[in-house]
């Protein structure tokens, strides 16, 4: 019955991936959007951390060496819940937007290895931004920016173990999406507006690397060290863009006039090379608490985005994790609540993004990001599946510089839905 729930599920939720807005964000204006790092719910909730943590029913997308532990097959689907507030100098908005964020499958091949396949987003871009030039109360000027689109990845991920306690991986994914920009300017007493648009395909391979080993340091406590290399990227971005002017309709339609240009856009944009390196202290089925540490190197859009490169610029960015989870009795039989697992975790960021907030300013800002997170995995009567949630907390971006500050809460579910059955055929008794 699972296997013919997930095959309708993987169908349905597939297309609704690719089609989702899934950002709300400004700072998905920069770029190919707003990166997701590839993460399940259990890892987010324990602050992204997981790169040397090892398990048998919950999937990994930091680290593929991770598979090699996997011994039932396991489904994970996941959605988001994020509620968002602009902040700038001397105004507040508000929104929230749904998203899913995963399907995935994962199975044992052997004894020593694993496999798993997926689909997610990688990048989002849904902003809509409004700059106003005033003399007094007269507006004199108005140039509003929009965009829409984002980035997809399928993988395939294999772990197997070389020896006790020491295995390694190999990711292999594929990477498209189709991204729409948009900048319109209006100026007092002139007939006619003006209209930028963009539209570009990417595409393009991304390839993973992990190693993970895990050692006793005393009858009730292991060591857990991991680390993952993805390797740089540089994706297609072919499309066309277009100059022309406009005017308005009585209903407030855009009726195009004369073009200045229409030609095409072949160039490339770079996912620079990433390492996640980790370590972790745990006793099985009760506690773990790990760190993780990752760096990567400028992203950059080779005639891509070059219009634009005066306003922002990247640089080397860097995050740092930190979390853990504790289970009171994972086989308790008296109460439902020592079963469930508790996570809880915090990350800080510099996400490697330099804006200028104010055009005439030779000024850049960085761009950080801090989290906080909690969750908990309730386990499903009569399974070994689980229903997780997790809540987080955090802020991004800052008001100085004429920048805008985000402060957002995210609820995350997933279901993490294991099936021993999977491979071993029927009997009719």
């Amino acid at each position: 019955m699972i296997k013919r729930f997930l095959a309708v599920a993987f169908v349905l939720i597939s297309g609704t991936i690719l089609a989702q807005r899934n950002s709300a964000s400004p700072y998905s204006f920069f770029g190919i959007g707003d990166e997701f790092n590839p993460k399940t719910v259990e890892q987010s909730s324990m602050g992204g951390i997981g790169v040397a943590q090892k398990e048998n029913q919950y999937l990994n997308f930091i680290n593929p060496a991770a598979n090699a532990d996997l011994r039932i097959a396991t489904y994970a689907l996941a959605g988001k819940l994020s509620f968002v507030t602009l902040k700038e100098t001397d105004a507040t908005q508000s929104g929230n937007i749904t998203s899913l964020r995963y399907i995935a499958l994962g199975f044992p091949i052997g004894k020593k290895a694993g496999l798993s396949v997926g689909l997610q987003p990688l990048s989002s871009v849904g902003y809509s931004l409004l700059n106003q030039t005033r003399n007094g109360d007269v507006i004199e000027e108005v140039n509003k920016f929009s965009g829409t689109g984002g980035t997809n990845r399928i993988y395939a991920s294999f772990g197997s173990y070389l020896f006790e306690g020491f295995s390694v991986g190999f990711e292999a994914g594929f990477i498209f999406g189709n991204i729409e920009n948009s900048i319109l300017n209006q100026v007092r007493n002139v007939a006619f507006a003006t209209k930028y648009n963009q539209d570009l395909n990417i595409r393009g391979g991304q390839f993973k690397f992990g190693t993970q080993y895990k050692t006793k340091l005393t009858d009730k406590m292991n060591l857990h060290t991991g680390a993952a290399l993805t390797l740089s990227s540089d994706l297609s971005a072919r499309g066309s863009e277009r100059l022309f002017s406009l005017i308005f309709s009585g209903s407030g339609q855009e009726i195009p006039k004369d073009e200045a240009y229409n030609r095409g856009i072949d160039g490339s944009v770079t996912i620079p090379l990433r390492t996640v390196v980790g370590f972790g202290l745990g006793k099985e089925n009760k506690w773990y608490v790990g760190f993780n540490s990752e760096f990567s190197g400028k992203a950059s859009g080779e005639r891509v985005f070059e219009d634009l490169e005066t306003a922002y610029r990247y640089d080397n960015a860097q995050r740092f994790s930190i979390g853990g989870y504790y289970i009171p009795k994972v086989n308790s039989i008296s109460s439902y609540w020592d079963r469930v697992t508790y996570r809880a975790g915090v990350r800080f960021e510099d996400t490697g993004l330099l804006v200028k907030g104010d055009p005439n300013s030779t000024n850049f800002t960085a761009i950080n990001d801090y989290g906080i997170n909690v969750g908990v995995a309730l386990p499903l009567p009569r399974q070994i599946s689980t229903l997780n949630l997790g809540f987080e907390y955090g802020q991004r971006g800052t008001t100085n510089n004429n920048l805008i500050k985000e402060n957002y809460f995210n609820v995350r579910l997933s279901l993490s839905l294991n099936d021993i059955q999977w491979f071993r055929k029927s009997r009719i008794d």
